[in-house]
Formats: structure tokens, C-alpha cells, sequence
């Protein structure tokens, strides 16, 4: 029996949390990002939301392949907000997650310990509001063939696959499945035995 591999966890969807320290106001927001288009998008929205905020600082780590992180102080003293943002992320084991803390100075200053604790803080409460889901890493498999073999092979991909398969119909049929990484290797072995007795034209994999 094969074991389940290459699962990762991201959030579920967006998530918020706030905290009063010492005067300042700190509010934590997340939301699930994919790619740096996607980073730049809630940042520019929470900037937007937050124009008269003292400090919006972030942090954010893409993967799981490759896996990309990336933080801001964004103006606070360096090392004291960004860098714990990244940390409380790292320690919630989740990938495809930005979280902006965003403070409103209320006259006390913290120090160096205080902001660390305040940013790191607040993202973790942050990401513990977070839904985690998890996800498998997938690798898409593309088939060419006879109308005849449709239940056949439709069967095998959703078997594999779980569902979600993408067809184009034509002289032939083609379809498109994303399989779990850990499925792959079966997968390309019952395909070559298809192809080999003639009930599929052709497969391939990215």
C-alpha cells in the first residue's frame, strides 16, 4: 500500500486578530497567497485599509516547492517586527500564508524585546484564528485516446486523481488529471499497460 507523501498545510482563508500593548494597537491580518502577485495584492490592500497606521510589517512564506519567505520591519527597527512575524509562520507549519501586522503607536515605546514580542505575538494569534487545510503536491498527467477506452481510463484517473479531470473532446478524447506525487509512479505504470494493449494513443507528464 502506498503512503500518503508531499502533504502540506495552508490556510483555509483569510483570518484577523488584534491586541492592545501598552497603548499601541496592533492587528494582525492573513489571507492565503500563492504566488508574489498575490502578496503584493493583500499588501497593497491592507496598506490601503490602514493608510494612518504607524507600521504595516509582513511577512510571508510560498511553497512547498520551491519554498520562497520573505519579511519587512517595514520602518520598525530591524529584526524586531518582519523577522517574528516569519518566525510565528514557520512555527505554525503552514505554507501559502502572508500575515501584516499592522500598529497604531499609542505614545509608548516598547524596545527592542517589547516590539519582538508584540509582533511575534500578535501574528501567532493571528495564524491560530487560520483554518488550516491540508493540500497534496500534484503533478498533471495529460492522455490522448479512443472513445471506446473512456470508462476504462476515466475510472483509473479518478481512482488516482480523486476527480477534477479536464476533458477536450475532438476526433479523440484527451484529458488532463492532476495525481497526487506519491500516485505518480502506479499511475505511469497502469498507463504504459494501457498503451502497450492499445486502449490509450499517448500519455505524458510535467
Amino acid at each position: 500500500m502506498e503512503e500518503m507523501e508531499d502533504a502540506y498545510l495552508e490556510p483555509g482563508g483569510p483570518a484577523t486578530a488584534e491586541e492592545k500593548i501598552r497603548r499601541s494597537l496592533f492587528i494582525g491580518s492573513l489571507e492565503p497567497c500563492r504566488s508574489e502577485a498575490e502578496v503584493r495584492d493583500f499588501l497593497g490592500r491592507v496598506q490601503a485599509a490602514h493608510r494612518d497606521a504607524t507600521h504595516n510589517c509582513w511577512a510571508y512564506v510560498l511553497g512547498p516547492d520551491p519554498l520562497t519567505e520573505y519579511s519587512s520591519d517595514a520602518g520598525e527597527p530591524s529584526g524586531t517586527a518582519g523577522r517574528p512575524i516569519l518566525s510565528a509562520i514557520r512555527r505554525s507549519g503552514m505554507v501559502n500564508v502572508m500575515v501584516i501586522v499592522t500598529r497604531y503607536f499609542g505614545g509608548v515605546k516598547l524596545g527592542v524585546r517589547g516590539l519582538i514580542e508584540a509582533y511575534g505575538g500578535v501574528a501567532a494569534k493571528t495564524l491560530a484564528a487560520a483554518r488550516p487545510v491540508e493540500r497534496m503536491l500534484t503533478r498533471p498527467f495529460h492522455v490522448r485516446l479512443p472513445w471506446g477506452s473512456i470508462g476504462a481510463v476515466t475510472r483509473l484517473l479518478e481512482e488516482c486523481a480523486g476527480g477534477g479531470l479536464s476533458w477536450e473532446h475532438g476526433e479523440e478524447a484527451s484529458v488532463r488529471a492532476d495525481v497526487p506525487i506519491f500516485r505518480a509512479a502506479s499511475l505511469s505504470r497502469a498507463l504504459d499497460e494501457l498503451r502497450a494493449r492499445g486502449a490509450i494513443r499517448e500519455w505524458s507528464a510535467e
